[in-house]
């Protein structure tokens, strides 16, 4: 995991992206697990299945914490996917690449909280 954080931490688009103050007050306020329980639904619904409705589109970059991570770790949508970690367009994501998307999102919004 830390090998593709620094790597994405060097990309001026990438590395642009914090978690802003009220984005940390709402992950205090619902803990680490729910979050992680958000990511696993938002990857499910909105990245895992082989056409996902409005790729490319489907990610807000604005909201919650988890859409900010995506965009922080590439992960937002199959184009930067394919780009960043080499997993093919037009195929479902299997459960092992569902699990180490969501282990990205989650160490780059824990590195991201004790860095505040």
């Amino acid at each position: 995991m830390n090998e593709i954080l620094n790597k994405l931490s060097k990309s001026k688009f990438r590395s642009s992206f914090h978690l802003r103050k009220y984005m940390i007050s709402y992950i205090n306020e619902k803990g680490l697990s729910t979050i992680k329980e958000h990511a696993y639904d938002f990857i499910n619904q909105r990245l895992a299945p082989a056409n996902p409705k409005n790729d490319g589109k489907q990610t807000p970059m604005k909201g919650h914490p988890v859409f900010i991570a995506q965009h922080a770790t590439a992960t937002c949508c199959r184009s930067c996917l394919e780009k960043w970690h080499h997993i093919p367009k037009y195929r479902p994501l299997t459960q092992k690449e569902i699990e180490e998307i969501v282990t990205l999102i989650m160490s780059w919004i824990e590195k991201e909280m004790n860095s505040k």
